[in-house]
């Protein structure tokens, strides 16, 4: 076969398995993505039979993970971004280095050098943007808070290893690698250090500063055309091409170039339109990138070395979940929260390969070593929808049998209740407020405008804490647990307004006010119309369904237009 159609050849193999594969995973109840894992292991060098071009699956892999970390900058605000930071900044950066540790310790204890430790133990540490974006988006919570979080936590994830894998060249001969090759010149630590600072620095600013008013304007120019195949080519390529100039022109990576390039896009009217045009696209791509995952593993490990994957397994799905849900409860954040961060970083991905590639070609890695990371990013990855299923059962298990986790729940906590100065307005009567987000804030202004009362329940704590030095009535804590609930005075209440995007646990908060309060009025938002009709039909809420409320406000803007142009021609 001529080496001309291997791409072709990688695209109609990859797909081809990964559907019928996929098919036969979601027969069994499994996930897709397994079937996806294991149709790249068939194709893969490892196997016998047909062997796909695997340098082309993981180029088309690179482009599924710019496109998908584009369609989250669509939906992700820098607003959303610096809401996190308090969490995000010293999490991420206190679960790398437990992460490291723990890593870093087995490399040790299987007697490799203190350099190939470290390596091994970073590579370890940072979890697959693509894997958390698609189990997020299964579970419908990527434009919730607790889904902020753990996007926010893997843009520094994203970060930091941009700085590693900048750093390891120079500090190889340090660490007991190849060093540099001869007549190469090294610069100092410091310089290294320092440009690599200002080039993420200066794309940043770039991209915050310039780009917010360019894109917007050039996808303006676009759409005037009226021209839908230039407008998706021109998404395409927004995406595409800011990923690899800013990993050509300041170094950071194509994924964290994409995410920016959709955030600064966002500033457009016609980010929505842009994100569906571009979903068929990202999930094709996306398919491939699990393809090109299956394709590096060599299923000869688990029979030559089952301990030693065993062990990585252990570091990926306990060590670092472990320690990502204690740093969220230090930062007193709910356990819920703390389980979804836990099970969103049980995987490694993309930069663990390219950090494992790289050790290898300076000797801070054996081959071994890369071998274990591969088997340790397969197994995660494929159990990682597992973990997620997992968090429903086991806070209610840990609710029903631990006094800590309960504790956890209603530790005492200054936002967690309404000071004892509030006003009796707010406490009976009232408006109770699920979410402060962007819908949240509209029906705030509204109800400020027409002088009713109102409470707030935001998970966010930094957001509860502005709310209360602008005076508003203001309660932190997740809504779906009672307490929450009680704290905002839903007993007496006069509506209870779901107005955050997570409706996952809906019917629970419809729940505990009908039993505090029977004759409240409940209102919720929605985006999907099968869950609307199952609300409104379960539980006799008033549901606004996003798509159905925009329709009927254009239908009478047009029909009252219609009807005042109409009448002059009457009347005379």
């Amino acid at each position: 076969m001529p080496h001309s159609v291997s791409l072709i050849n990688t695209i109609a193999a990859g797909l081809g398995l990964a559907l019928v594969f996929g098919f036969f995973a979601a027969k069994l109840r499994l996930p897709a993505l397994v079937g996806y894992l294991l149709a790249g292991v068939i194709i893969g060098p490892f196997t016998p039979g047909f062997v796909a071009d695997a340098e082309i699956a993981a180029q088309l892999a690179e482009i599924g993970v710019m496109l998908l970390m584009f369609g989250v900058g669509l939906h992700f605000s820098l607003d959303d971004l610096l809401a996190v930071r308090k969490i995000a900044l010293p999490g991420a950066l206190a679960q790398i280095a437990v992460a490291t540790l723990l890593g870093g310790a087995l490399a040790l204890w299987w007697g490799w050098s203190w350099g190939e430790a470290l390596v091994f133990g970073l590579a370890l540490s940072v979890a697959s943007t693509v894997v958390l974006l698609r189990a997020l988006e299964s579970l419908g919570i990527l434009d919730s808070f607790t889904g902020r979080i753990a996007i926010g936590w893997l843009v520094v994830e994203d970060l930091a290893m941009v700085l590693v894998l900048v750093l390891m060249p120079p500090l190889a001969s340090t660490l007991g690698g190849h060093g540099a090759q001869p007549g190469e010149v090294v610069a100092p630590l410091w310089q290294t250090l320092g440009l690599t600072l200002l080039q993420v620095g200066g794309f940043v600013a770039l991209m915050l500063v310039v780009g917010r008013r360019v894109f917007p304007w050039i996808l303006w120019q676009v759409t005037r055309t009226g021209s839908r195949e230039l407008f998706t080519l021109c998404v395409v390529a927004a995406a595409v091409s800011i990923a690899f100039a800013s990993a050509a022109l300041f170094g950071v990576s194509f994924a964290l170039g994409a995410f920016f390039a959709g955030m600064v896009m966002r500033e457009s009217e016609f980010s929505h339109r842009a994100a569906q045009e571009s979903l068929p696209l990202r999930d094709a791509f996306a398919v491939l990138f699990f393809v090109s995952v299956g394709m590096l593993f060599d299923p000869s490990v688990l029979i030559e070395r089952p301990l030693q994957v065993l062990a990585v397994v252990g570091v990926i799905v306990l060590g670092k979940s472990i320690a990502a849900c204690a740093l969220v409860l230090v930062f007193r954040y709910p356990l819920g929260t703390a389980l979804t961060v836990s099970a969103s970083l049980a995987q490694i991905g993309e930069f663990s390969f390219i950090l494992a590639g790289l050790g290898v070609s300076l000797g801070l890695l054996p081959v071994e070593g890369q071998s274990l990371v591969l088997a340790g990013a397969l197994i995660s990855i494929a159990t990682n929808p597992l973990w997620f299923s997992l968090i429903a059962p086991m806070q209610k298990w840990l609710h029903a049998h631990s006094s800590f986790a309960r504790g956890l729940e209603s530790r005492d906590d200054p936002l967690a209740e309404l000071p004892m100065t509030t006003e009796a307005k707010y406490l009976s009567r009232q408006v109770v407020l699920v979410g402060y987000g962007r819908v949240g804030r509209r029906i705030a202004a509204e109800l400020e405008a027409h002088d009713i009362p109102y409470v707030v329940a935001e998970q966010n704590r930094e957001l509860v804490e502005k709310l209360r030095e602008a005076g508003i009535a203001a309660v932190w804590g997740d809504a779906a647990d009672p307490a929450v609930l009680i704290q905002a005075h839903v007993a007496r209440a006069r509506v209870l307004v779901v107005a955050t995007p997570d409706t996952m646990n809906v019917r629970q908060m419809i729940e505990t006010a009908r039993t505090l309060n029977p004759t409240i009025q409940t209102v919720i938002r929605s985006h999907n119309e099968q869950e609307a009709q199952l609300l409104m039909q379960e539980s006799a809420v008033t549901v606004f369904l996003g798509e159905h409320e925009l329709a009927q406000a254009m239908a009478r803007d047009v029909v009252q237009r219609a009807v005042s142009m109409a009448m002059p021609a009457s009347v005379a």
